[in-house]
């Protein structure tokens, strides 16, 4: 049985993804490194730290100790550490938001991006134009920062998150062929904010899947 771990920077995450995985990859198992302290240390630095760097690649080691044969980094705040580590594992690291990135690039020419918290959408837009470049493509890319909605989730408040979300959305749909989520954990919103926007969506957590299902496939190469 090959196994999948995947490291995460907060709780949120865990049973959704959990749940995909189980449909995608039934006959594998998913092993959980989870550090719900790492992304709030990301927010209040404003940036990832050395420190930071040192705690991912440290989780990125424990991953391939415990015998992974690929692991998965499914905070896109962090995703930048993962250039930085693959160079140093014979296991493979996939970026959750990577495969999202690259189909939205192939698909549209005018990207919006949605987050909300400033420390994912910076990195996501980052990918979305190192996609670009490396596809020989040119693209727009339109921020959508849903200011104030991860406050709200975490003071319990999900109503509020979702509608700022929303309307963060409407707002960059105005001038985008489509959307991407920069949080994996904004995926179950995909259906919803489709329909208010009258634009595609789309979010990273099974096209994040898809990829480690296709480096399993590869033999972990």
């Amino acid at each position: 049985m090959k196994t999948v771990v995947a490291v995460y920077t907060g709780q949120g995450l865990a049973d959704p993804l959990k749940s995909i995985f189980n449909e995608v990859m039934p006959d594998c198992r998913l092993v959980n490194i989870i550090d719900d302290g790492l992304i709030h240390d990301v927010n209040r630095e404003g940036a990832v730290t050395k420190a930071i760097v040192r705690r991912l690649v440290g989780y990125y080691r424990q991953a391939a100790d415990m015998g992974a044969d690929v692991i998965l980094n499914t905070c896109s705040s962090v995703g930048e550490v993962v250039d930085i580590a693959r160079p140093m594992f014979d296991v493979p690291i996939v970026k959750i938001d990577e495969s999202m990135a690259g189909e939205a690039v192939r698909r549209y020419g005018s990207i919006g991006v949605i987050a909300t918290l400033r420390s994912t959408l910076a990195p996501t837009v980052r990918l979305i134009r190192m996609q670009a470049s490396a596809q020989g493509r040119a693209v727009s890319v339109t921020e959508g920062l849903a200011d104030g909605a991860y406050q709200a989730l975490i003071g319990g408040k999900p109503e509020e998150h979702d509608r700022l979300i929303a309307e963060a959305a409407e707002k960059a749909a105005a001038s985008c062929d489509a959307l991407v989520l920069a949080q994996g954990s904004m995926a179950r919103m995909e259906q919803a904010l489709a329909e208010r926007t009258g634009k595609p969506v789309l979010s990273s957590p099974r096209l994040g899947l898809m990829a480690v299902k296709a480096a399993l496939g590869r033999g972990g190469a």
